[in-house]
């Protein structure tokens, strides 16, 4: 597995991930939506923070453009840092501007998911002119400072109450919203179209396993709300922000007020999927994103 070195000194790791990467879960069914490319690579941040191997090829995307796909620091293969302040959203910034220079790109296709898109929106800001185009899936939406209100993630998880696992998923999702408790993992199916055996695998796969790193990641000083506002309303690159329909963790209305923000993006809302598109529907999720970057 490659890797490089951060600004401080950490090596940080990554995964080249080209056409279909034999590592990664299969997608079940998976027909080729796109055709393969010796295009310049997309750079992927994920969220969490966790290992980056929950994103496996992005539903086949891989297939059109090569994969750059990071492992944030303290997780995967990527170092523990000397100085644990730098977990910080802010921070992890420099790491992603420092795996461009490493891989001698002058502009890169960046996407982020999840907490990672809250990276990939910072980068925009800080370093607009050494991006092509800026992808965020389920974005998280604390740079901006948008918040997601309890009744608009209650009227969403009430879209899914005739799936079987529902009583007992919302019962915990209402006492989570309410501060009385609740059982995180059982609010888990809210975040799939589908829950099954690949969802509930891919959950186990993608859960953060370096606690400090999660809760240090919003750390006080993280988000500069308005200067990144300032700085997204001049953004010349354009944006893809791609959510699921029943995505709990960003809701389609949350995520449309954050791409109200950017004087060139696009808003897609993907049926029928979760927080993962590319889990609920990969030829869907990967030609759309074919489409956007080129």
């Amino acid at each position: 597995m490659p890797t490089f070195r951060a600004p401080d000194g950490t090596r940080l790791a990554y995964r080249v991930v080209a056409d279909r990467d034999p590592a990664a879960a299969p997608t079940p069914g998976l027909r080729p939506a796109v055709a393969p490319s010796t295009a310049a690579p997309i750079v992927c941040v994920p969220g969490g923070p966790a290992d980056s191997r929950y994103l496996g090829d992005l539903g086949g995307l891989s297939a059109h453009r090569p994969l750059i796909v990071s492992d944030l620091r303290g997780t995967g293969r990527s170092a523990v840092p000397e100085d644990t302040s730098s977990y910080r959203c802010d921070r992890l910034v420099d790491d992603v501007e420092a795996l461009r220079v490493h891989l001698g790109l002058p502009r890169m296709t960046l996407l982020g998911h999840s907490a990672g898109a809250n990276i990939a929106t910072q980068y925009a800001a800080r370093y607009p002119d050494r991006l092509d185009r800026l992808v965020l899936i389920g974005p998280g939406t604390r740079a901006v400072g948008l918040t997601i209100h309890a009744r608009t993630r209650r009227e969403l998880a009430l879209l899914r109450r005739d799936e079987p696992w529902f009583p007992t998923a919302f019962a915990a999702l209402e006492a989570i919203m309410e501060g009385t408790g609740g059982d995180t993992e059982a609010v888990a199916p809210f975040f799939h179209g589908r829950w099954d055996d690949q969802a509930r695998r891919h959950h186990e796969a993608g859960r953060p396993d370096n606690e400090e790193a999660v809760v240090l990641f919003g750390a006080e000083g993280a988000f500069t709300p308005e200067s990144t506002r300032a700085a997204l309303a001049a953004l010349e690159a354009p944006a893809l922000l791609l959510v699921g329909e029943f995505d709990l963790n960003s809701p389609p209305a949350s995520v449309a007020e954050f791409a109200a923000l950017f004087p060139d993006a696009r808003l897609v809302v993907q049926p029928g999927a979760g927080h993962h598109p590319w889990i609920d529907d990969p030829d869907r999720f990967a030609a759309t994103l074919a489409a956007f970057t080129g």
